[in-house]
């Protein structure tokens, strides 16, 4: 396995995010995390990258414990990721958000820079074809040179996406990435990620769009109040009671849509 992730546990006072969540991400595998409002899934991303250290449990990626590595050192490991809110630099182009990711591995120091030796124009010129390759993988070439702030909310998206394959990870979780687009853009997604997973990339990601998960998942863990309630294919998470009870309390809180077999609560702010 690429990732093992045992007993995962984190506790905000007494409140248990996530608690005892044990489950696999099998390399070359996309693995699909799903539950209701507030059910841990941001914080369990949060747990396995770094940005919260776990009250208890291990995270295991290429058979080395990472448990409690902060996030810097979790993604120089291999492990990228995105967020349910898209973090760039809003005032730079899309193609210098890119740069930023590609010069997360340069070797170059600031002597290298200030005097511009062969080193740093060779590492400039790499990192710049990286930059717009990565711009053409991902469908955004065309916004290389527009400012963040102000292109359509699926180019920010792609760009979250190609600013977390500049790191070259093995493995990409991606938060929530068919938030905020319409059913054309989260189609058209789904196939951004097919082609990230045939690039050589496994990819785990949160999402609420049960129509996105089922067509595109290996593997599907499910929680509720920060626990595991279910965890196998789409096919057995579809039908599994457990889960099912889950979404039908979701009436009496907000809409909900039945797609698959699961009745989907209307995503909030919490995860």
């Amino acid at each position: 396995m690429l990732m093992q992730v045992r007993g995962l546990s984190k506790t905000f006072g007494g409140l248990h995010a996530v608690e005892d969540v044990s489950f696999d991400i099998a390399e070359g595998e996309i693995t699909a995390i799903i539950g209701p409002n507030g059910a841990g899934k941001s914080t369990l991303f949060n747990l396995i990258t770094g940005f919260y250290r776990p009250t208890a449990g291990s995270v295991t990626f290429k058979a080395k414990d990472i448990t409690g590595h902060p996030a810097h050192r979790t993604a120089q490991a291999g492990v990228a990721r995105t967020f349910q809110t898209t973090k760039l630099f809003e005032h730079s182009s899309i193609a210098e958000n890119v740069l930023a990711g590609c010069a997360a591995g340069s070797r170059s120091t600031l002597i290298d820079a200030v005097f511009r030796t062969p080193r740093h124009r060779r590492e400039e010129k790499a990192s710049m074809d990286k930059t717009l390759e990565l711009l053409e993988f991902t469908g955004i070439l065309e916004f290389k040179d527009e400012i963040a702030a102000n292109v359509p909310h699926e180019v920010q998206k792609r760009a979250a996406v190609a600013l977390a394959l500049a790191t070259e990870p093995e493995l990409l979780l991606l938060d929530e990435p068919a938030a905020g687009i319409t059913e054309d853009e989260t189609a058209r997604f789904g196939q951004l990620i097919r082609q990230i997973v045939a690039r050589g990339v496994t990819v785990g990601l949160v999402e609420h769009k049960m129509s996105l998960i089922m067509s595109l998942a290996d593997s599907i863990l499910v929680l509720d109040q920060g626990r595991r309630i279910a965890w196998g294919t789409p096919e057995e998470v579809r039908s599994d009671p457990r889960v099912i009870e889950a979404y039908l309390g979701a009436g009496s809180q907000g809409s909900t849509s039945q797609e698959d077999g699961i009745q989907e609560r209307t995503p909030g702010q919490g995860a």
